[in-house]
């Protein structure tokens, strides 16, 4: 490696985001769940709490999660990793869309909904504020019952 030149995460650049400045390479945590991303909680848990330590060791300073992942439960691994946070550390987390079925979302965008989602994520993450919490909304389109021939 040439003196100087950076590698990885650090070569994605930066924006600022929450008040803070994070790499644009981040960690999306859906995979800390199950691997249907629904629950029970993954089978090695001990083994999604080290990827997310390990995630933060190589520079990572931007998680984006899901209070649906696993039902909350990516957002429990973090707290349980992670807990008490690095200054530096941006954690986003989303609500709107849950899976009500395996591999089946849908749209929820009711306003106490998404409150009372936000809520729960809060006491998941151990925080009194969310640096970036986002409403996800599905765009839903009937399946076709029709098959063209081939």
């Amino acid at each position: 490696m040439t003196a100087g030149r950076q590698v990885g995460i650090h070569r994605s650049g930066t924006f600022g985001l929450g008040g803070k400045v994070v790499h644009r390479l981040g960690f999306g945590a859906m995979r800390l769940a199950d691997p249907d991303i629904r629950g029970p909680p993954p089978a090695d848990r001990d083994n999604s709490v080290g990827v997310a330590r390990r995630a933060v060791e190589l520079g990572i300073d931007f998680i984006d999660t899901a209070d649906a992942y696993g039902f909350g439960v990516t957002e429990e691994i973090l707290r349980e990793a992670l807990h008490p946070y690095p200054d530096h550390l941006l954690i986003a987390t989303k609500a709107g869309h849950p899976q009500t079925r395996p591999r089946e979302w849908v749209s929820l965008g009711r306003p106490e909904y998404l409150r009372q989602q936000c809520e729960y994520s809060l006491r998941r993450l151990r925080v009194d504020r969310i640096d970036l919490f986002s409403f996800i909304a599905w765009i839903l389109r009937p399946r076709s019952t029709t098959r063209s021939a081939s």
